[in-house]
């Protein structure tokens, strides 16, 4: 599946860190990984850290799929207000899914302090109401969160415009957020991996899988096999062609990345991860090198030949929105690309067993805008399916919720 267009900074930056062998004999081991990518990496490192051998898999180079097309704004707010899903699912779990994704947080700072070299900061986020008929459901969000204890402030016009310079109705100011290099993180996590004992094979692609209540046996190519106790499929949104069941919408989001501007000039956005409340919505951060990445326009299609075809045309279109709200910065695209991404119906994310599969078979679709965070608590809680014990999202981000 290709799942991206154009040229994603990340990968332009980075070029190929390191180099990981093609499968070239049968394995065994614990739990066998399909998907290289940060999802993949991160559940890699969380079994690896609780003594399971792993074995990674993945068809492409590591990181190479959607991991290098990620923009990486690390939230605990996800796509679907606090409000909305506690509409769906009860105050509760609302408000478990959105502390989870916060707790996620410091965990990714945790692991990326451990590899190092990647980029990590905290941030603060700014979600801005698109339309002043937005006013009324932000307001409600926020008086929810901060019901809950976490650290927001109302913007009235005046004040969000003196701050940020953003011209809007209204905002929701949050302290906790963050960024990171997404490709990066990747590629370092897996080497930490591979030192603790687990093996990561990229240019391998797996065929196929037969499992039976002894474990599973996956296939790679014609002859060769990868002997597992569990399999993981993290093989980000190509993952649904594992199922008969759709649990997800694929869309294509561009954006790009400016040349790096002075930290005087762009001010607070230096630290501010930036949002709006429309769908789709624009989205921006900066870089480690003070690059401003923009983001957004977002549209259902999911082939590579139509999604290369608009990417700079969707850019331009990215810059003269951001223009609108900051004339003062230089927006000039420097690299432009696309990625795919999938979407749930209550952008949560999926972790564990489906109908479709046998137990011994996990998936991992850490789908949305929160694709990073939610793949860091995915990493726990399918160490926990496959240890046998409880987690407290296992039911809410499991495909169960389908049938509620």
């Amino acid at each position: 599946m290709d799942l991206k267009s154009g040229y994603p900074y990340w990968a332009v930056k980075n070029g190929l860190l390191a180099a990981f062998p093609a499968l070239a004999q049968d394995r065994r081991c614990d739990v066998a990984i399909v998907g290289a990518g940060i999802t993949g990496a991160l559940i890699a490192n969380e079994l690896t850290a609780h003594g399971h051998h792993v074995v990674v898999l993945d068809q492409r180079d590591v990181g190479w799929g959607s991991s290098s097309a990620s923009t990486a704004l690390i939230q605990y707010e996800i796509d679907t207000h606090m409000v909305d899903l506690a509409k769906r699912y009860g105050e509760a779990d609302a408000v478990l899914a959105y502390r989870a994704c916060a707790d996620a947080i410091g965990e990714l700072e945790r692991v990326a302090g451990e590899v190092r070299d990647v980029a990590f900061r905290r941030q603060h986020s700014l979600y801005y109401a698109s339309k002043p008929a937005h006013r009324v459901a932000l307001r409600a969000e926020l008086d929810l969160r901060a019901a809950h204890g976490f650290d927001v402030k109302w913007l009235e016009p005046g004040e969000l415009r003196e701050r940020f310079g953003v011209t809007a109705p209204a905002a929701i100011w949050s302290a906790l957020a963050a960024s990171l290099d997404p490709y990066r993180m990747a590629y370092r996590v897996l080497g930490a991996v591979r030192r603790a004992g687990g093996e990561v094979f990229d240019r391998t692609k797996v065929t196929g899988f037969t499992a039976t209540d002894r474990g599973v046996e996956v296939r790679v190519g014609r002859e060769l096999r990868v002997h597992a106790k569990h399999l993981v499929l993290a093989g980000g949104y190509a993952n649904e062609k594992w199922l008969e069941q759709r649990v997800a919408r694929n869309h294509s989001s561009y954006a790009f990345v400016t040349d790096p501007i002075d930290r005087a000039t762009l001010g607070p956005l230096a630290r501010t991860l930036v949002w709006e409340s429309a769908r789709p919505y624009l989205y921006m951060r900066t870089t480690a090198d003070l690059r401003l990445l923009i983001g957004g326009e977002d549209d259902d299609v999911d082939e590579p030949a139509r999604r290369d075809a608009r990417v700079d045309r969707k850019a331009q279109r990215l810059r003269t929105k951001v223009a609108r709200q900051f004339p003062h910065l230089d927006l000039t695209p420097t690299f432009a690309w696309a990625g795919t991404f999938a979407e749930t119906r209550d952008g949560l994310p999926f972790f564990g067993a489906h109908r479709e599969l046998h137990p011994r078979v996990k998936l991992a679709m850490a789908y949305g805008g929160n694709g990073i965070s939610y793949s860091m608590i995915g990493a726990g809680i399918l160490r926990a399916l496959i240890e046998r014990k409880a987690h407290p999202l296992a039911s809410l981000f499991s495909f169960a919720r389908l049938e509620r």
